[in-house]
C-alpha cells in the first residue's frame, strides 16, 4: 500500500513585518538580514491569533484540493512546538474545528522537523493498512515564543501553516518512496526553551528572565544543520536506490539560506533545482517544508513522475527527510 499526496494547503498571517520594520526594534539593518540569512520579509500573527487559526485555513485548503471531507478523516497529525495550549494537543484542536469526528488526532514535537516527523509517522499508518486517509499538519507562530529584544533570533522567524492530505493507493512506485528520521538530543542544548515545563515551571521570575523565549546558538546550529540534512538525503537517496540526479526539485528547511546553499554545495546540487521562499516568510519552523511544497506544486514546479525530497532539521537535536514521487 503506497500514500498518495492528494492535496496541499498553506496559509500565513496577514500581518507583514519587514527588516525596515525589524530596525526600528533592535539593533539592525536591512543589509545585515540579508547577508546572514536571506530574509526579507516574514509573517507575524495578531494578538489572539492561535496556531490552530492559520492552521484551519491551510487544512481546508488541502482537504478541498484532495476532495477529501473533515468527516472521512481517519487520523490528523500535526508537528508543532507552538500549539494552542500546552493540551490537549492542537491536533484535537483541530478535529473539533474541522468536524473530524471519526479520526484520531496527536501532536508530534520536533522543532523545525515537526512536518517531517509528522508525514512520516502518517505515512506509516497508511502503508500498514491501519488507517487510508490522514491529514498532516505543519504550523508555528514563533513570533509566541520569540525573545524581541534578541537580534540574533528576533530576525529570524515567521508564522504559517501547511498541510497534506495523504491517501492510500495501489501503485508503489508513486506517494511516498521513502522517509528517514534521526535525533541527537546531546546537542539539545543548542536550540530550546528553558521554561514552560516541568523543568521550569512559569513563574515570575520565569517572565522576568525572558525564559519563555527561543533560545539559540546559532554556530553551532548551521555546522550540524549543513551536515545531518545532506546526510539525510544521502541516506534517502541510497535506501531508494535513486541518484541526485534523479530529484527534480530539493525542498529544504527554510531556516537560513547560507544554510540551504551550503547543504545543496556538500549534496553538488544544483541550485536551479532548490526550491527556496525564505525572503518571503522567514524561519516558520515546522511548516517550512509544507508551505515550501504547496508553494512549489501551485507555481507548477511538480510535476508528474518527479521525484521531491523534502529535508529539515530542528530542535532536539532532529533531523530528517521523506522523499516523494509525485
Amino acid at each position: 500500500m503506497s500514500a498518495i499526496i492528494a492535496g496541499t494547503g498553506a496559509h500565513v498571517p496577514a500581518r507583514v513585518m519587514t527588516n525596515a520594520d525589524l530596525e526600528k526594534i533592535v539593533d539592525t539593518s536591512d543589509a545585515w538580514i540579508t547577508e546572514r540569512t536571506g530574509m526579507k520579509e516574514r509573517h507575524i500573527a495578531a494578538a489572539g491569533e492561535t496556531a490552530s487559526d492559520v492552521a484551519m485555513v491551510a487544512c481546508e485548503k488541502a482537504l478541498a484540493e484532495s476532495k477529501v471531507k473533515a468527516e472521512e478523516l481517519d487520523l490528523i497529525v500535526v508537528g508543532t512546538v507552538t500549539g494552542d495550549m500546552p493540551f490537549p494537543s492542537t491536533a484535537c484542536v483541530l478535529q473539533e474545528r474541522l468536524g473530524a469526528s471519526r479520526a484520531a488526532a496527536f501532536d508530534v514535537s520536533a522543532g523545525c522537523t515537526g512536518f517531517i516527523y509528522a508525514l512520516s509517522v502518517a505515512q506509516q499508518f497508511v502503508a500498514n493498512g491501519v488507517y487510508r486517509t490522514v491529514l498532516v499538519v505543519g504550523v508555528e507562530l514563533m513570533s509566541k515564543v520569540t525573545d524581541w529584544t534578541d537580534r540574533s533570533t528576533c530576525v529570524l522567524f515567521g508564522d504559517g501553516a501547511g498541510a497534506a492530505v495523504l491517501k492510500a493507493g495501489k501503485d508503489t512506485d508513486t506517494g511516498i518512496l521513502g522517509t528517514y528520521l534521526a535525533a541527537n538530543g546531546h546537542g539539545g542544548q543548542h536550540l530550546y526553551m528553558p521554561a514552560g515545563g516541568s523543568r521550569h515551571p512559569a513563574s515570575v521570575e520565569t517572565v522576568q528572565q525572558r525564559m519563555h523565549t527561543c533560545k539559540m546558538n546559532g554556530n553551532a546550529v548551521f555546522k550540524v544543520a549543513v551536515r545531518n540534512m545532506a546526510d539525510a538525503v544521502k541516506h534517502l537517496l541510497q535506501e531508494t536506490g535513486l541518484g541526485i540526479d534523479d530529484l527534480a526539485l530539493l525542498i529544504p528547511h527554510q531556516a537560513n539560506l547560507r544554510i540551504i546553499e551550503a547543504t545543496a554545495k556538500l549534496l553538488k546540487f544544483p541550485s536551479e533545482r532548490v526550491f527556496v521562499n525564505i525572503a518571503k516568510y522567514g524561519n516558520t519552523s515546522s511548516a517550512t517544508t509544507i508551505i515550501a511544497l504547496d508553494e512549489a506544486r501551485k507555481a507548477g514546479l511538480v510535476h508528474p513522475g518527479d521525484n521531491v525530497m523534502l529535508v529539515a532539521f530542528g530542535a532536539g537535536l532532529t533531523w530528517g527527510g521523506v522523499l516523494i514521487r509525485f
